[in-house]
């Protein structure tokens, strides 16, 4: 199977992992810079041509699209499945995860367990915004932030205020959250693939920081979670549309509550802490379900 994988570098551990798994079983897989594609968007005959030349014989994509260029990355996709390419996780879902508040509104619609969450334009009423996600402490987050950035903790409403009044300043899209106290700055990355949590585990922000990212300095380690945190991973991903995702969560005193779901999960953080084949069990996902015409979407989202 040809196989081409959406992303900026070959160095990245996550890329080279998946070409490894794919020559591991078989399978060609060929790293494609998605900023480098360029599209024929016509009626009858799509194509995609990169450095030059049609790109021809592709079977299945695998888009590891990073949230700075996740227009240009999408409109790649969702080229890849109009000329009938299936796509491990398809243009809409990436778009619909990647939208903070989107995300969060449809999981919520479904019953999903959220911190508790206030989006407002104004800077009018921030008192009462405040008051609506339970006071000081709370958590400040750029709806554009990544990796930990934009992601403020306040620890008393005047701080909060002062926050939200610079956000607005320089218009800035936020939202306003609720602190999980209790998760004692860790959380859950749930490794979703397909109706399986393959992998999973704790992140724990380095002394002082609230922040797990391993990116911030973070530490990881595998953990065992419970069946309702399992559930709650597999139907968040599900509502996303996505195939594979990495959800993220915390364990709060009501449960298990969903700060993200992300469409391109890092690779090295759960396979060096669970040393498990994550990589593996992407590729025999694409194995078993690659088929021409097989995506949901087929362009039109």
């Amino acid at each position: 199977m040809k196989i081409a994988i959406l992303s900026r570098s070959t160095k990245l551990y996550s890329t080279r992992r998946l070409v490894e798994a794919a020559a591991e079983r078989g399978h060609d897989a060929q790293v494609v810079d998605t900023l480098r594609c360029y599209m024929d968007i016509a009626s009858h005959d799509p194509a995609i041509h990169y450095r030059g030349e049609e790109l021809r014989g592709v079977e299945a994509v695998i888009p590891r699209i990073g949230a700075s260029i996740t227009f240009y990355g999408t409109a790649v996709v969702r080229q890849f499945e109009m000329m009938g390419v299936f796509s491990l996780n398809e243009s809409v879902a990436i778009s619909r995860s990647r939208d903070k508040l989107r995300s969060l509104q449809l999981l919520s619609r479904r019953g999903i367990g959220l911190p508790v969450t206030g989006f407002a334009h104004s800077t009018r009423y921030t008192s009462d915004l405040i008051q609506l996600v339970g006071g000081a402490p709370l958590v400040v987050k750029l709806l554009e932030g990544t990796q930990g950035m934009g992601v403020v903790l306040c620890e008393t409403e005047k701080a909060a205020e002062s926050v939200i009044d610079a956000f607005r300043e320089l218009d800035a899209q936020f939202i306003v959250q609720e602190f999980i106290k209790e998760a004692g700055g860790a959380d859950l990355r749930c490794f979703v693939v397909g109706d399986k949590v393959v992998g999973s585990m704790m992140r724990k922000g380095k002394e002082g920081e609230f922040r797990s990212n391993l990116h911030r300095g973070g530490s990881a380690q595998a953990v065992k979670i419970t069946p309702e945190e399992r559930s709650t991973a597999v139907r968040s991903a599900r509502i996303m549309g996505l195939n594979v995702a990495g959800v993220d969560i915390l364990r709060s005193n009501h449960g298990p509550v969903v700060m993200e779901v992300n469409s391109s999960p890092g690779l090295e953080g759960i396979e060096n802490a669970t040393g498990k084949d994550i990589a593996g069990r992407i590729i025999e996902f694409v194995e078993r379900n690659a088929a021409k015409g097989k995506t949901k979407t087929r362009g039109t989202g």
